[in-house]
């Protein structure tokens, strides 16, 4: 990089939450931004390795952060991607219960729904389950008309467009190794070279903690990675699933369990898991980082969590290993479903924040320090509330840094 005049902002991580986050900023035109990413490419983690679920808003608590901004968030996101033309479908699901156990799950799910101002939600006998899922199979059932899919790599990318008609950068392959004040200013030494700003956004997803360390604030969380492994079905046994199929969750822990999910580019993939890893940008079960797994070892916060969930995290271990194990948390929607019926397809990683006390966050995590603001824990639905959250956080950086 050349010496430049700093920019206003720059924004370290070039995710959907990041760039989204930076095209709020910029679209006053008036505030000079950058966005710095230390891989070649946009949406290399988390926003690229999901199944582009577009979310509906069913399971969050209302009022909670999470809930707010994924009611208008969704939407807008649809209007967005209708605009520019990047196909998205709203094909709803219908949400099941296997047991007698999971019927109050399943009552407070549809409250909750309402409460969040979903409209057309339907519970289902077990015979409606197959007027939408035929080959899907439970006591109960709940249709959410308002889920979606979409490819959020396409929408990070429009989202960088509109960064970049506003006059802001994106800076790819610019890992950032130090962050140095300088009287008024922050001297970001990255990969490309040094980039100087007056304020600074850390939306570096799983490295979030350490970019807030690295900038001089010493965050109260954690993030623990935790893989989230799919399977494909084949394309023989596609239509087993029309559009997206999820069980009842387990209200102890903050993931939605193994599903079905028709992808807008094609094809239908099960799961994912969620095991512990060993890497935080470890996409096998190989990957290993001795740095990442001492970092989360030596975190108090760990223990607390693992002496809570050992069990079931010992259950997702095994399901990560073993195909007959995941095709049977598969069966339980889906009866038909055969081992020979899937292969192993990607993963992603989920950055889960986790804190001291061994706390598993559920909604987002913002810590703000002078000229900074750190965004800890942005979980699902970070990428279909994209567009608000990204206003959100633009719109505390321009009252903290004073942008108006």
């Amino acid at each position: 990089m050349t010496e430049r005049a700093p920019y206003d902002v720059a924004v370290i991580g070039g995710g959907i939450v990041g760039v989204s986050t930076a095209m709020a900023l910029g679209a006053s035109g008036r505030v000079r931004i950058a966005v710095v990413e230390k891989e070649p490419k946009l949406a290399a983690h988390q926003t690229g390795n999901n199944s582009g679920v577009i979310h509906s808003g069913l399971y969050y608590k209302p009022g909670s952060l999470k809930a707010r901004n994924c009611t208008a968030g969704r939407e807008e996101l649809y209007r967005f991607c209708a605009e520019r033309g990047i196909p998205a479908e709203r094909c709803g699901k219908v949400v099941v219960a296997t047991h007698e156990a999971q019927l109050g799950a399943l009552d407070e799910l549809q409250r909750r729904g309402e409460a969040n101002g979903l409209t057309g939600l339907r519970r289902l006998r077990s015979g409606e389950i197959a007027d939408l899922e035929p080959h899907a199979a439970g006591i109960a059932g709940l249709y959410v008309p308002q889920t979606g899919i979409v490819d959020y790599t396409r929408v990070t990318e429009a989202y960088a467009e509109e960064v970049r008609r506003s006059g802001g950068e994106i800076l790819l392959g610019a890992a950032v190794r130090r962050v140095v004040p300088d009287g008024t200013e922050l001297v970001l030494v990255t990969a490309r070279g040094e980039l100087r700003c007056r304020h600074l956004v850390n939306c570096a997803g799983l490295q979030s903690d350490r970019v807030a360390r690295m900038c001089g604030t010493e965050p109260d969380v954690r993030i623990v990675p935790f893989r989230g492994e799919y399977y494909e079905l084949t394309p023989e046994r596609a239509h087993l699933v029309h559009n997206l199929i999820y069980p009842v969750p387990n209200p102890e822990f903050p993931f939605l369990g193994v599903h079905f999910t028709r992808m807008i580019g094609g094809g239908v993939e099960a799961g994912p898991n969620a095991v512990l890893a060993f890497k935080r940008e470890g996409y096998t079960r190989a990957s290993f980082s001795l740095r990442d797994s001492a970092g989360t070892l030596a975190f108090p916060g760990f223990w607390r969590m693992a002496g809570g969930y050992w069990r079931m995290g010992m259950g997702e271990m095994w399901r990560s290993w073993s195909k007959p194990a995941f095709v049977r948390a598969l069966r339980e929607l889906l009866p038909e479903l055969g081992s020979r019926d899937v292969h192993r397809a990607g993963a992603g990683v989920r950055a889960q924040a986790l804190a001291r006390s061994g706390k598993l966050l559920d909604d987002f995590c913002i810590v703000e320090a002078p000229r900074q603001i750190h965004v800890l824990n942005a979980p699902s639905p970070a990428a279909t509330a994209s567009i608000a959250i990204g206003r959100t956080i633009a719109e505390m950086a321009a009252t903290r840094f004073d942008l108006r």
